[in-house]
């Protein structure tokens, strides 16, 4: 493989009296917010991704609507990120620095009007008819470049140069880019196809740096079916259920899926499933109902209880399946022993979907590693931003969010930095 230096790069060693020279790494929303932040801070700025085109994960995000952000209260929206060792005070500060108003401000100023929907979640304004990601992330590109902004894109990254240098694969060809500093925006692990593919982890381990395990998040789990239940309900929902693990709840629907479970709810207790010994969730069907009154309206029936479960609980078929044919369950012999398993319905998991199929991921570089700008102590002048780092979130708004406001307070921390 042939060697050459990026030719658009200045020397590391070279001082700079105009402004600092930073390459981002990483065309997705963290990489591209750095850019802009640190850009607009009057930063010369070159992004580096390795597909032909950037933005790819979040155009895929655009295809379910792209939901940008979520308009409930600050206090309840900080509550909903999680990770191992998260500094609760400085992520608070880094969101606070960019919020959810922050974003739709940012996005109006682009000329894409938002509005919170019913579930709080933020989206931009349909255009003829259809919310679409490509005409927010046109005109953000267009700001980017009109900021100075250079692409340089079939740029795979491979690590540094014993210089602290980032080190590329473009087409074939090793390139050396020298920078005042770097930006690593490269993301988790799930939708590899995207170029969000991990592969950064081992570079960083090697340079000594604590990577936390990456795990699929905001994923369906899989549950090892009896075949009777496939058969009566295989694809169809559960609604208004319960769902718990541990002392975590959530509300919602779920689909029963030919591998497991499929759902809002299941997503959402990702974090609490995965501390459990034993994977397993217990399902409420009727939690807005006792036991006591599940019984009540049960009467006098003494046979067929699941189908006289169906009319008078108003059971779904694939509740009823489940009812009927999970191991180790019935035969039922009273209501109130069926009424107990709708109350308190136990599924047992085996793992989650594999990570290239998650929305997001959990793990990634340890909050150890980083100071207050999310530079990494062990190589200053490297910074981190967005999925790469150790936090988690729901869906609803909360990860395009994360990575907004990490890029932010990077791209004015990199700016800022002194060589």
């Amino acid at each position: 493989m042939a060697t050459r230096k990026a030719t658009s790069s200045v020397h590391p060693h070279l001082h700079l009296t105009t402004n600092r020279h930073i390459a981002v790494i990483g065309g997705g929303p963290a990489g591209l917010r750095a850019a802009e932040v640190a850009a607009g801070n009057g930063s010369r700025v070159t992004l580096y991704d390795a597909m032909p085109s950037v933005g790819r994960k979040f155009l895929i995000a655009g295809k379910s609507g792209l939901n940008l952000t979520n308009g409930e209260s600050w206090e309840k929206f900080i509550e909903k990120y999680s990770g191992n060792e998260l500094p609760q005070e400085q992520w608070k500060n880094i969101l606070s620095q960019f919020d959810n108003d922050a974003l739709r401000d940012w996005a109006l100023k682009l000329g894409i009007e938002t509005f919170v929907a019913s579930s709080g979640k933020v989206f931009p304004k349909p255009v003829d008819g259809t919310i679409r990601a490509a005409p927010l992330l046109r005109r953000w590109i267009e700001k980017l470049r009109a900021l100075g902004v250079e692409f340089k894109t079939r740029h795979r990254w491979t690590g540094f140069d014993s210089n602290g240098q980032p080190t590329f694969d473009h087409s074939g060809e090793a390139v050396t880019a020298y920078h005042d500093a770097t930006v690593l925006a490269l993301g988790g692990a799930s939708w590899p196809k995207t170029g969000s593919d991990g592969g950064w982890q081992s570079i960083l381990i090697e340079r000594g740096i604590k990577i936390v395990p990456m795990a699929p998040a905001n994923c369906g789990w899989e549950v090892n079916w009896p075949e009777q239940v496939l058969h009566d309900a295989e694809g169809a929902p559960m609604k208004n259920l319960l769902l718990s693990a541990g002392a975590a709840t959530r509300r919602g629907e779920l689909v029963i899926t030919r591998y497991g479970l499929e759902g809002g709810p299941i997503y959402r207790l990702g974090p609490a499933i995965r501390s459990q010994t034993n994977p397993h969730v217990i399902i409420d069907f009727k939690p807005d109902m006792s036991e006591q009154e599940l019984n009540e309206k049960m009467g006098q029936v003494t046979r067929n209880f699941v189908r006289e479960a169906r009319r008078r609980w108003r059971l779904d078929p694939a509740t009823c399946a489940l009812l009927k044919h999970l191991p180790n369950r019935g035969p039922w012999k009273t209501s109130a022993q069926l009424a107990h398993e709708v109350k308190h319905c136990r599924i047992d998991l085996t793992r989650p979907r594999p990570i290239g199929e998650a929305i997001s991921s959990a793990g990634g570089v340890a909050w150890a590693e980083l100071d207050e700008n999310l530079m990494l102590q062990k190589m200053p002048t490297v910074f981190v931003a967005g999925e790469m780092i150790d936090w988690e979130a729901p869906t609803g708004g909360y990860l395009l969010q994360a990575c907004f406001a990490t890029g932010t307070h990077v791209g004015h921390a990199v700016s800022r930095s002194s060589i």
